[in-house]
C-alpha cells in the first residue's frame, strides 16, 4: 500500500509538469524562465521548495539525532534572516538587470558585467563542481527514503533512479513553468505532511512535553550545546546562507519573477516556511534517538524515515513518504534545470551557434544536459555513503564563498573581471583542499578550532576581490555606466 501510495503520487506529480506544457510558448526563454511571469505565491513556493531539500528534512534531523537541539541554530536561525536580505538586497536587482538585459542565467550577468568570456567560462565550470554534491543529496534522499519505508523491498538504488525519471521526465517537457507548478503543490505537500507527521509522532509520546522528557531522560546532552557545537562554529555557520545570493537555481527562479513587488510575500514568510520545516525535523531527528538508538555517521539520515514507519504505518505511512518525496524533488528539479540552462545559453548559444540554433534546438541541448547531469549524479549516488547534511554544506560553503563576487558585481563600480577571477579561482582552490581534507572527517572544522570552512574561504575570496581589482585598471566607463547609469 505504501509504494503503491508513493508510486501514485509520483504519477501526480508528473501530470502536473505535463499539465504546465499547455502553456508553452515554444521559446527559449519561455521554457527556461517562464517568459518572466512567475507571480508572488508561485515564487515563494518555487523558492522556498527550491531551498528546502532532503537536507532540510532528512539532513537537519539526522545532524539534530548526533549534535542536538543547536542544530536549529546552526542555519535555520540565520537564514530566516540573511535568505529574505539577499532577496531584498541582491535578487530584486538580479531580477532587474536580467528583465532589462534579457538574462536568461547569471553566467550571462557575470560575463557581461566585466566583459570577460574566460570569467563567465570559468565560472561555469566551477558553479557545476560546486552544485553536484546537493544534486547528489536529493538523489541519495530519494533512494534512502523509499528503501526504509518500504522495509528494504525496494533498494535504495532503485528509488533514486526513480525520483531521476519522473524529474528528467517533467522537467524536460514543461521547462520551468512545470518546474514552478511542481515546486508549488509539492512545497505545499511537505509543508503540510510535514506538520501532520510532528504532530502524529509527538501523540505517541504524549505530547511535546513528554517526549522532551523521555529525551532528557536518556540523552540530556541533546537538548543543551554542550560541547558539540562549540561558539566559533555556531558563529561562523552564518555564513552558510549567503549561498542563496550564488545558486544558479535561485538566480533562475528571481529572473522569472513577473514583476518587482513579486518579492514582497517571498520576502514576508519565507522565515515562516522556514521555521515550519526546520523545527518538526530537528525535533523529531533529537526524539528519534530514544527508538533508534545507536545509528552511526550517515545512517542517521535515515531516522526520520524510520519513525514514519514505526509510528504512521500503513496508508498513512505512505501519505508522510510521499511529503518526504515532495522535499526532495522540489529542490533537484530546479537544480538539473538551472544547469541545463546554462550549458544551452552559457557554451552552445555563446560559443558559436548563435545564428544557427533555432529555439527548438535550444530547448533540446537544454534537455540533454538535464539528462546528462541526472545519470552522473544517479551514478555518484551509488558510491557515495557520506552524511546528506555534511554534503550540503560543503555545496552551500563553496557558493557562499563566491558572494563577495555577486555583491561587486552589483554593488561596486571599481570592480574589475581580473579581481573576479582572482576571487573565484581562491574559492574554487581553497574549497577543494579543504573538501579534500575534511573528506573522512565529520565534524571538520579549521585546525579543530570549530571555525567552519566557510570562514575562511568566504573571507579570502572577498580579500582576493577586493585586492585583485584595486591592483588592476579600472573597467571602462561604458561598462560602468550600463551598469550604473547616472539616473539611478
Amino acid at each position: 500500500m505504501v509504494t503503491t501510495i508513493i508510486f501514485g503520487y509520483l504519477v501526480l506529480v508528473l501530470f502536473i509538469g505535463v499539465l504546465s506544457h499547455r502553456l508553452f510558448r515554444g521559446t527559449g526563454e519561455d521554457y527556461f524562465i517562464a517568459s518572466r511571469t512567475i507571480g508572488p505565491f508561485m515564487l515563494l513556493m518555487s523558492l522556498f521548495g527550491t531551498n528546502m531539500t532532503a537536507f532540510a528534512i532528512l539532513g537537519a534531523s539526522g545532524e539534530a539525532y548526533h549534535e542536538g537541539i543547536g542544530v536549529f541554530g546552526l542555519m535555520a536561525s540565520a537564514s530566516a534572516l540573511i535568505i529574505p536580505s539577499v532577496f531584498f538586497f541582491v535578487g530584486t536587482r538580479a531580477w532587474a538587470l536580467g528583465k532589462k538585459f534579457g538574462y536568461l542565467t547569471q553566467v550571462q550577468y557575470f560575463r557581461d558585467r566585466w566583459g570577460s568570456d574566460t570569467l563567465g567560462l570559468f565560472l561555469f565550470f566551477v558553479l557545476i563542481l560546486l552544485l553536484i554534491p546537493y544534486l547528489l543529496i536529493g538523489v541519495m534522499g530519494g533512494g534512502l527514503t523509499l528503501n526504509i519505508i518500504t522495509n528494504n523491498e525496494v533498494p535504495e538504488w532503485f528509488g533514486s533512479l526513480l525520483v531521476c525519471i519522473v524529474i528528467v521526465l517533467y522537467v524536460s517537457y514543461g521547462g520551468l513553468r512545470g518546474t514552478a507548478w511542481v515546486n508549488t503543490f509539492q512545497t505545499v505537500v511537505f509543508m503540510i505532511l510535514g506538520i501532520v507527521t510532528f504532530v502524529i509522532i509527538l501523540k505517541n509520546f504524549g505530547g511535546l512535553n513528554g517526549a522532551m522528557s523521555l529525551v532528557a531522560e536518556k540523552h540530556p546532552e541533546l537538548l543543551i550545546r554542550g560541547e558539540n557545537i562549540k561558539p566559533l562554529k555556531l558563529l561562523t555557520y552564518t555564513g552558510i546562507p549567503l549561498s542563496v545570493g550564488m545558486f544558479p537555481h535561485m538566480f533562475m527562479h528571481w529572473l522569472s519573477a513577473k514583476r518587482a513587488k513579486t518579492f514582497q510575500l517571498p520576502l514576508i514568510f519565507y522565515p515562516l516556511c522556514i521555521a515550519a520545516v526546520w523545527i518538526p525535523s530537528v525535533l523529531l531527528g533529537i526524539i528519534g534517538s530514544i527508538d533508534f538508538p545507536g545509528l552511526q555517521g550517515a545512517a542517521a539520515n535515515s531516522v526520520l524515515v524510520k519513525m514514519v514507519g514505526e509510528y504512521a504505518p500503513g496508508v498513512l505511512g505512505g501519505f508522510l513518504a510521499a511529503g518526504i518525496f515532495a522535499a526532495i524533488m522540489s529542490s533537484l528539479d530546479s537544480q538539473v534545470l538551472s544547469l541545463g540552462t546554462m550549458f544551452t545559453q552559457d557554451i552552445v548559444v555563446h560559443y558559436g551557434f548563435h545564428d544557427k540554433l533555432s529555439e527548438k534546438k535550444q530547448i533540446l541541448f537544454g534537455r540533454i544536459f538535464v539528462v546528462l547531469i541526472l545519470t552522473i549524479t544517479f551514478f555518484l549516488s551509488l558510491i557515495s555513503n557520506k552524511s546528506i547534511f555534511k554534503l550540503a554544506v560543503w555545496s552551500f560553503s563553496g557558493f557562499a564563498s563566491l558572494f563577495p563576487v555577486l555583491l561587486a558585481a552589483l554593488f561596486w563600480k571599481r570592480s574589475t573581471k581580473f579581481g573576479a577571477f582572482l576571487s573565484i579561482l581562491t574559492v574554487a582552490v581553497l574549497w577543494i583542499i579543504l573538501f579534500i581534507q575534511g573528506w573522512n572527517n565529520p565534524g571538520y572544522t579549521i585546525g579543530g578550532t570549530g571555525i567552519m570552512p566557510v570562514a575562511v574561504i568566504l573571507s579570502a575570496g572577498a580579500i582576493a576581490m577586493v585586492t585583485g581589482s584595486l591592483l588592476t585598471k579600472p573597467p571602462e566607463q561604458a561598462l560602468i555606466s550600463k551598469f550604473f547609469p547616472e539616473k539611478e
